[in-house]
């Protein structure tokens, strides 16, 4: 497979699904919905095609959509007050990271990645000149300080959190945010917080931004995803809270990149945001995340920890195979067993193996079903 800045080009979750298509299995790896958006959704998306919506937008974005992001983060339960110059809408959440690192890094500079963590950090981090450091998440997934602190040198510019994360589930509370400053205060380091499961939050837990510290908000690029809210990814479509100076710096970088994002788009999702209630996103994925959990029970895999938030689930297979490696066992699984799935190990850069797997349950009530149904036969 090939390499590109010593990260491999085509994605081993790409290469996962695509097993599962050939041997017609039941996937549960990715986290892309394969349900339906809202009619509604598609209704302003008609719309915008009959409105002055075919120009750039400005490189802020969609007035309208700012706007209504503004009111829509007054309105959490933790609610974020914000100014217009505060707010920019982006192409991606991709991408948005990526230009985050830009502006801050210099070559050499360390960023740290809390594994295990998403695919594309590393490489986001290489391709600005900067040096990804790896820090281990405690068994229970959760955040030892003093571990932390020693990850931190002089050379570090950034930290990049994920809450709640992909894949653990773990969700960073106030304490964990106040822990975290705690460690940096004293320091020129930057926190870039992919905040975009943010309306998949479980068991009354709510959400709460790095965004609403009072001194870690001079120091944050904070990125959301209307994709990941409204099952939609394919729109591309994300917005960035910052600072006014941070956001002044990301600007200047992205009008030489992108520029703006998807202008219809944005009209159909100013629009949605009007009629849009997170609580009802919350209802039905806890429903699918509940529902997978009660399923699971009846097989060999063990779900030790319930995913506090996001889409995913992750569960111990050692109670079926105690000699093969995670990749080797998610393989097995999907091939042998017709149902997919990720090793935990695929989202680290430190470790080759490991007792766990991750499921999506951002599925169809049938295909979750059908798929714990047929492991409770066949394992």
């Amino acid at each position: 497979m090939e390499k590109v800045y010593g990260f491999t080009h085509y994605s081993f979750f790409t290469e996962m699904s695509e097993l599962a298509s050939r041997h017609n299995s039941f996937d549960l790896s990715l986290g892309l919905a394969d349900f339906d958006i809202d009619p509604r959704l598609k209704d302003f998306l008609k719309e915008a095609a009959d409105q002055d919506t075919h120009n750039y937008e400005p490189l802020a974005g969609n007035p309208l959509l700012i706007h209504n992001v503004i009111s829509f983060n007054l309105k959490r339960k933790n609610g974020i007050k914000l100014k217009e110059n505060e707010v920019t809408i982006t192409p991606c959440a991709t991408f948005t990271l990526y230009t985050a690192l830009k502006c801050i890094l210099n070559p050499g500079d360390e960023v740290i990645v809390i594994q295990p963590s998403y695919y594309t950090y590393s490489p986001s981090i290489v391709l600005n000149n900067g040096i990804p450091v790896y820090y281990d998440l405690d068994a229970d997934f959760s955040i030892n300080p003093g571990k932390l602190q020693h990850c931190i040198s002089d050379r570090t510019k950034a930290i990049i959190i994920n809450s709640p994360q992909n894949p653990t589930g773990k969700m960073w509370t106030e304490h964990d945010w106040n822990v975290l400053y705690g460690l940096i205060k004293n320091r020129e380091i930057y926190l870039i917080s992919e905040e975009i499961y943010d309306t998949y939050c479980y068991d009354g837990t709510e959400h709460y931004s790095s965004f609403l510290h009072p001194e870690l908000r001079k120091r944050t690029f904070c990125i959301f995803s209307f994709g990941k809210m409204f099952h939609s990814t394919g729109w591309k479509v994300s917005y960035l809270l910052a600072d006014p100076d941070l956001t002044a710096k990301f600007r200047c970088h992205q009008q030489y990149i992108s520029y703006s994002a998807n202008a219809p788009c944005q009209y159909a999702i100013a629009r949605y945001l009007d009629v849009f209630d997170p609580s009802e996103n919350r209802i039905l994925m806890q429903k699918k995340r509940d529902l997978f959990n009660e399923l699971i029970r009846d097989t060999p895999l063990v779900v030790e920890r319930k995913t506090e938030g996001a889409v995913f689930q992750v569960v111990n297979f050692r109670n079926v195979s105690k000699t093969m490696t995670d990749v080797e066992f998610s393989k097995w699984l999907t091939i042998e067993k017709k149902v997919s799935c990720l090793p935990l190990s695929a989202f680290y850069d430190s470790k080759q193996n490991s007792d766990y797997i991750r499921f999506s349950f951002a599925k169809k009530d049938e295909l979750i079903i059908d798929a714990l149904e047929h492991l409770r036969k066949n394992l």
